[in-house]
């Protein structure tokens, strides 16, 4: 049993996949091909942004949108600590500083109410995650970064592309937005890629230049950049993957629905995530709260089901980072990083085999209770 069925996806694709990487062979434009420019215009229209940037990998296009932004030595930027690390590791590389707000206790998205408390003269940018493949409360984060002058806000849409928050296409919810088409997430390439999107044109001219060593053309640098470009080749693989997205997503969607209301059927002592009328989501990854999770991962995976959590520990407890940011408590993060849970998923996984985890977790549970 995967954990993520990519193989099962690539079998349904197989020839679409492997005609447009032939295309890209056969041209040779491996660099900047037609296939880049194809894929920024179908994703800017899927998501109603004015602007799309492909980008080397979602970690890049963090850093690409604090130097958009100029930001860097002195700066602070308000994030979440409960994230993969790539999140906070931009804003220490951009020279900023993170500072760390709590997350919500059903979402595990940052706390909107408590965004405020935490913003100085200093706050250069707010960047909320959209964790697990459903937005933070946007339209919340937007109106106080308004209130303090227009503070930008970059989504960290990392896993959540795909999915709305009140009939939005997460990435284009605020001034820049940026995901990754690592393998894993919702919509993956065969390696590292990664995408922004804005709508303000000044922005996009600067990211564009930023993604090829700063240039305004062809070695003429007129800022700091890095080698920011996503492969043609991989370009190619997410065209080819954009064709059966929007089923991918729809079944994501049932998969996650179906996830819930066999667990909650189950009466097992597991704790689901909270889904707000407002958003939908595509589910990165399903995760829930358990107790006991050691020992229940163990049987579990003694059991043939695997699991993973996501994520350990929070970011202001990681060693790299308890020295470089301002203390700051976060019971809620702190609550979480020791029960969530991620079950396997993916838009082909069945469902006789989220039937089959469900028997593993009644077993499991019954013989990890006390």
């Amino acid at each position: 049993m995967p954990f993520i069925d990519l193989k099962s996806q690539y079998r349904a694709l197989q020839p679409q996949i492997q005609a447009r990487i032939n295309a890209v062979l056969e041209h040779g434009q491996y660099i900047m091909g037609p296939e880049v420019r194809e894929l920024e215009e179908r994703l800017a229209a899927r998501t109603g942004a004015r602007h799309c940037i492909t980008v080397s990998s979602g970690t890049e296009a963090l850093l690409m949108s604090l130097m958009a932004l100029g930001i860097g030595r002195g700066d602070e930027v308000i994030t979440t600590p409960f994230t993969f690390a790539a999140t906070a590791e931009m804003i220490v590389l951009a020279g900023a500083t993170p500072v760390f707000v709590d997350i919500e206790p059903g979402t595990c998205n940052i706390d909107a109410t408590q965004i405020e408390a935490r913003i100085t003269s200093r706050t250069k940018a707010i960047m909320p995650v959209s964790l697990y493949g459903q937005t933070a409360d946007m339209d919340a984060i937007n109106t106080v970064a308004a209130r303090h002058g227009g503070i930008p806000v970059i989504e960290d849409a990392a896993q959540s592309f795909g999915a709305t928050y009140q009939g939005r296409q997460s990435g284009n919810l605020s001034t820049l937005g940026c995901t990754s088409f690592f393998p894993s997430k919702p919509l993956g390439c065969y390696g590292d890629g990664g995408a922004l999107f804005t709508n303000d044109d000044g922005l996009a001219q600067a990211l564009r230049e930023i993604r090829v060593h700063g240039q305004s053309g062809r070695y003429v640098h007129t800022r700091i950049g890095v080698g920011g470009r996503m492969d043609t080749l991989q370009c190619a693989i997410v065209l080819a993957k954009l064709d059966r997205f929007d089923w991918e997503v729809e079944r994501r969607i049932a998969l996650g629905e179906r996830w819930g209301k066999v667990l909650r059927a189950s009466g097992l002592p597991i704790r689901l995530l909270d889904r707000p009328i407002d958003r939908t989501c595509v589910w990165a990854q399903y995760t829930v709260f358990v107790e006991q999770r050691a020992a229940l991962q163990t049987d579990l995976e003694q059991r043939g089901v695997p699991t993973a959590v996501h994520y350990p520990m929070p970011l202001n407890r990681q060693p790299a980072y308890t020295e470089l940011c301002p203390p700051h408590p976060t019971p809620v993060s702190d609550f979480a990083a020791e029960r969530v849970m991620s079950l396997p998923m993916s838009a082909d996984l069945s469902e006789s085999v989220q039937d089959r985890v469900i028997e593993a977790l009644q077993d499991a549970c019954a013989s990890t209770q006390p």
